[in-house]
């Protein structure tokens, strides 16, 4: 029976807040993170393999949601399912994507920055300036500091975030529908293209073949991480499904969010393609929309996503420094890291994890100094480690179909686990091995909760700890023997 919550949050406002809750910096550089290897033929597939993908997610999470209530997150699902060292490595990898998307937000808003103070806040190649890693580094521990003093959101800034992102897309989208040349959006559309770049990574031209089908198959696999980007974060709008009017609307809400989510993404990626050629388009400076609407209407257009672009990700970096440190609580709950992470001061806020999380932030936006492409470098890193949970929750999902004998919803799980594994595979391993490091750090912390709660590993814990460590130690060896370092992983 579909019984009514009347204190519950109804159908249409379930809908606004995962279209709110999604949309975050990553769009606003999507055009021409595409553009750099795909064709608008190419892109339109490439939706349809994304979308599809997330949607056997998503439906994989409301049905958790509501049949699973005394489970609480991607990473508790994964410990339900396989164990408590898989819902460590759900729950830290968690941590871990948490925290680098922080940091792919400070190099974008630094970008914006640098178009009304050109070179003083970003280096042609992606990197920070020594300036840029200062201020960045001064925002983040000020965002640390008011989070440990129990200021985590409100209501007033929420709003102002709201508006900062959706007017700016918005005045974009129609001027992108006005100023569309069909002509220039169908010269290339099903061609593949290849490229020839400078030393920076800078296009300087392009040449176009007939397409074939392992042409297209390049296309999907060069899009396949900038688009799961844009949707990382949608877990936290399905679980927003006990807290719906009805329980049915948490299900209608999730596909009417997903759709809309699309039909925005798909606009903001093609429209483009209308209006500048292949190689201007993927020539485009850092945030892509910025510049795309400088160039269609005048400096007053890029002032103004800009500085929309700004006020949003400010909002959405003090709402994700939280996001790492919920992560690390949970684990700390279910005895998975020691009781230290999940100790609170007097403000109710989880210091310890907080100033924690803050060195590694730290240690890393150092590192933005030094990399080229230092927006990507975390964007994939975020998402390389939240495809891993998205695949637990698959899997886990899968198991739930088994149990259940539903034949609808183990296909449900095993959908949302291959798409994730495919995804994987598509955009490569290597930044899941360069992760590893991290998560060996982690397996530190899990062995010594297994002391202080007097539990022991298992063999097979052991055997996968192991071959976690390998990893590592292959990982660290490539990046000190320059063989597999941070260009590489790039293709730079």
């Amino acid at each position: 029976m579909d019984t009514e919550n009347k204190n519950g949050i109804g159908l249409l406002s379930l809908v606004a807040l995962i279209v709110s809750g999604a949309i975050g910096g990553g769009v606003f550089n999507l055009s021409n993170d595409l553009a750099t290897g795909a064709t608008p033929g190419g892109v339109i597939i490439s939706w349809m393999f994304i979308g599809f993908g997330i949607l056997m997610l998503v439906l994989s999470l409301n049905h958790l949601v509501v049949n699973k209530p005394e489970l609480s997150g991607v990473s508790d699902y994964a410990r339900a399912g396989f164990g408590d060292f898989v819902g460590f490595l759900s729950g830290w990898g968690y941590w871990l994507s948490a925290w680098a998307g922080n940091i792919a937000f400070a190099v974008l808003m630094m970008t914006s920055f640098n178009y009304f103070f050109p070179g003083i806040f970003a280096n042609s190649n992606g990197s920070l300036t020594l300036f840029a890693v200062v201020f960045v580094s001064i925002i983040s521990w000020l965002l640390t500091i008011l989070v440990i003093q129990g200021v985590e959101s409100a209501a007033v800034i929420n709003a102002i975030v709201l508006i900062a992102k959706l007017i700016p897309l918005v005045v974009f989208m129609i001027t992108g529908i006005i100023l569309f040349k069909a002509g220039v959006f169908g010269a290339h559309f099903w061609q593949n293209f290849s490229t020839n770049v400078n030393a920076d990574g800078v296009i300087k031209s392009l040449s176009f073949t007939g397409m074939t089908g392992g042409d297209l198959f390049k296309q999907v696999q060069s899009s396949t991480m900038v688009m799961i980007w844009v949707f990382v974060g949608i877990e936290g709008a399905a679980m927003m499904g006990d807290r719906a009017k009805r329980k049915s609307d948490a299900g209608k809400a999730t596909i009417l969010g997903l759709a809309s989510l699309l039909f925005i993404y798909v606009l903001l990626s093609l429209l483009p393609f209308g209006f500048l050629d292949q190689k201007d388009l993927a020539n485009m400076g850092q945030p892509g929309l910025v510049y795309i609407m400088k160039s269609m209407v005048g400096g007053w257009g890029g002032s103004l996503m800009a500085v929309g672009l700004i006020i949003s990700l400010l909002g959405a970096w003090l709402s994700w420094t939280m996001l790492p440190v919920e992560a690390t609580s949970q684990l700390a709950d279910q005895k998975l890291l020691p009781k230290w992470f999940g100790q609170l001061n007097k403000n109710n806020a989880p210091a310890h994890s907080l100033w924690l999380t803050q060195v590694f932030v730290q240690i890393f936006i150092i590192i933005t100094y030094f990399v080229a492409g230092a927006y990507n470098v975390f964007v994939y890193l975020c998402t390389a480690a939240i495809m891993i949970c998205y695949a637990l929750v698959g899997a886990y999902m899968m198991k739930v179909g088994v149990e259940e004998r539903s034949t609808s919803r183990t296909l449900i799980g095993f959908f949302a686990l291959a798409f994730q594994v495919l995804a994987l595979y598509l955009s490569g391993w290597q930044f899941v091995w360069m992760a590893s490091i991290l998560y060996t750090i982690g397996i530190v912390f899990y062995y010594r909760a297994k002391k202080e709660n007097q539990r022991t590993i298992s063999q097979g814990e052991w055997i996968a700890i192991v071959i976690v460590i390998i990893l590592a130690l292959t990982a660290l060896y490539g990046l000190v023997a320059n063989e597999f370092g941070l260009r590489a992983l790039l293709g730079l």
